[in-house]
């Protein structure tokens, strides 16, 4: 870690008194933290609560990078967002959050896609790196980074109601590529938008990423360099795995070309260009005035069900297949809840060679 060690401030000091009061701690171990640069990958189901925790405990920079924006499907698992954040930029989102829980520490935004390009630079002023992503493609590239930098990496991993945490390249200890030598074949492993996932288990997997964190930069404890833990949450289960380094995949003098090509996956995609939005007060105008437009709810049958403003109900997931049942010749409105899956959809349209079509800004919360 960084051997320069800010001064606490009293009012710190009263903040992180728990801490100092543990002799494994105290006030030496406190400055460690104030004087860690610590980066997350991914600002979602890990990566909120180890956010939490770090940013809690003193880490005194907290690097987010994540390009995604929240969804309302993320409200279930991931603790830092809610029905207004909807929509935004989930490592804004995220700092924002975070800088109303602890003023003392400094939290810089990524809010770019991590690519072989810009991964080096990134991780460059930074101590330790905590992988939060959900795809084998950012994993690698990750992993890679860390061993080109010579960085330790705090990796976690979910799937169903089960999830895994250990730690990469630490003292000359094993990395990713020792455990996983070559990827899954594609669909192997699908992600939790495609099986879902238990609501708590990010929380429980993240929290101890966020503990391995914390013991590496205070020196204590043993690390889990070289082990994989565990968890099964259905029969709360803990076991640990050994593994050994391979030195071959401990000494990477350049990242990979193309990672997705690696993984058998499609390139990751920045968050795309929005299509036009119109807003309710503009859509009422149309509806009162009588101007043409068609209306399309992409919602599924059940919010429907619950609400309706008129229209053709064509949910999402149906919408590629159900294109030939739009009526064109007018302005298409396509709508949803909060404006993302119309987005998704307007966007869809677009791409297919729909003419004048437009995204209900914010859905039926502005309605």
């Amino acid at each position: 870690m960084n051997p320069t060690q800010p001064i606490l401030s009293a009012a710190e000091t009263t903040r992180y008194s728990r801490h100092l009061l543990l002799p494994e701690i105290g006030l030496a171990g406190q400055h460690k933290l104030k004087a860690a640069r610590v980066l997350v990958v991914g600002c979602g189901g890990l990566g909120c609560p180890v956010l939490q925790y770090l940013a809690a405990a003193g880490v005194g920079t907290l690097g987010l990078l994540d390009f995604d924006t929240v969804d309302e499907s993320n409200l279930q698992r991931q603790v830092l967002y809610g029905p207004a954040d909807v929509g935004r930029p989930k490592a804004v989102v995220a700092a924002e959050k975070l800088r109303a829980q602890n003023l003392f520490i400094q939290l810089p935004v990524h809010q770019e896609l991590l690519t072989a390009a810009n991964a080096l630079a990134l991780f460059a002023s930074y101590d330790l790196v905590l992988d939060c992503s959900d795809n084998f493609a950012t994993r690698y590239l990750v992993n890679d980074a860390c061993v080109v930098l010579g960085k330790p990496l705090v990796f976690g991993a979910i799937f169903k109601f089960e999830g895994q945490v250990t730690v990469f390249n630490y003292q000359e200890g094993p990395t990713y590529r020792c455990l996983h030598p070559v990827p899954p074949a594609p669909g192997e492993a699908p992600n939790c938008a495609q099986i879902g996932v238990l609501g708590v288990l990010p929380g429980l997997l993240g929290t101890l990423q966020a503990a391995e964190a914390l013991k590496i930069i205070l020196e204590i404890g043993d690390v889990l360099s070289g082990r994989l833990l565990l968890v099964d949450a259905l029969s709360m289960r803990f076991q640990t795995i050994r593994f050994r380094a391979v030195v071959a995949n401990q000494q990477l003098a350049a990242l990979a070309s193309d990672y997705a090509a690696f993984c058998g996956e499609a390139p990751l995609q920045a968050t795309p260009v929005r299509a036009p939005e119109i807003s309710a007060d503009e859509l009422k105008t149309w509806q009162q005035t009588g101007r043409p437009h068609v209306l399309l709810d992409v919602r599924e049958p059940h919010e429907h069900a619950r609400r309706s403003i008129g229209g053709q109900l064509l949910p999402l997931g149906q919408l590629a297949a159900g294109l030939a049942s739009i009526e064109i010749g007018a302005p298409i409105v396509v709508h949803c809840a909060s404006g993302v899956r119309s987005q998704q959809a307007a966007r869809l349209l677009l791409e297919k060679g729909f003419a004048d079509v437009y995204s209900l800004r914010n859905g039926l919360a502005d309605y």
